[in-house]
């Protein structure tokens, strides 16, 4: 059975990208363990709540088969943060799928994770920083819902939650 680890933000996850992904992952039988900077529960953006399974820190990316940021307001604080970047590191190196949705393609980028590949990330007609930060960072932005490069899956939403979980899935297989 295959186990994914989905990093939130503890407050301020986006509902949508955290529920809609884990539930199309859980009815494949995957395996979905919940992860962000404090214990407890997480809240998202809209109120629902997410109980963390474990911290960050204690994260041991060689005991997943991928590992899935997800985006929100909240994951902003991951986008500078070293572990979320060891921990994307550590998911190339160890050859393990990884995964960010929304504005957490961002944390790739920044962690050097997305260097000549292909990605997507959430960005508006008035806010377009989050694809320059990915393209700083030496990806190739790509203007889709869901982006696959080798083992590498970003989505650029809320929207494509369900397709964002099915790209998963297909990796996963």
């Amino acid at each position: 059975m295959s186990k994914v680890a989905m990093i939130i933000a503890f407050r301020d996850f986006r509902d949508e990208e955290y529920f809609i992904t884990k539930q199309v992952l859980e009815n494949h039988g995957i395996k979905v363990k919940t992860v962000s900077t404090s214990l407890g529960k997480a809240i998202g953006s809209y109120g629902g709540e997410a109980e963390i399974d474990f911290s960050i820190n204690n994260l041991k990316v060689k005991d997943f088969d991928a590992v899935v940021f997800i985006g929100g307001a909240g994951a902003y604080k991951y986008v500078e943060d070293p572990k979320a970047h060891e921990i994307a590191l550590s998911a190339i190196r160890e050859n393990k799928i990884l995964g960010a949705i929304c504005i957490a393609p961002t944390i790739l980028a920044k962690a050097g994770a997305l260097q000549g590949k292909k990605a997507t990330v959430w960005s508006s007609s008035m806010d377009k920083s989050t694809i320059k930060i990915l393209k700083d960072g030496g990806a190739i932005y790509q203007d889709k819902d869901v982006v696959i490069d080798g083992k590498i899956v970003t989505a650029n939403g809320p929207g494509a939650a369900k397709e964002f979980g099915e790209a998963l899935i297909e990796l996963l297989k």
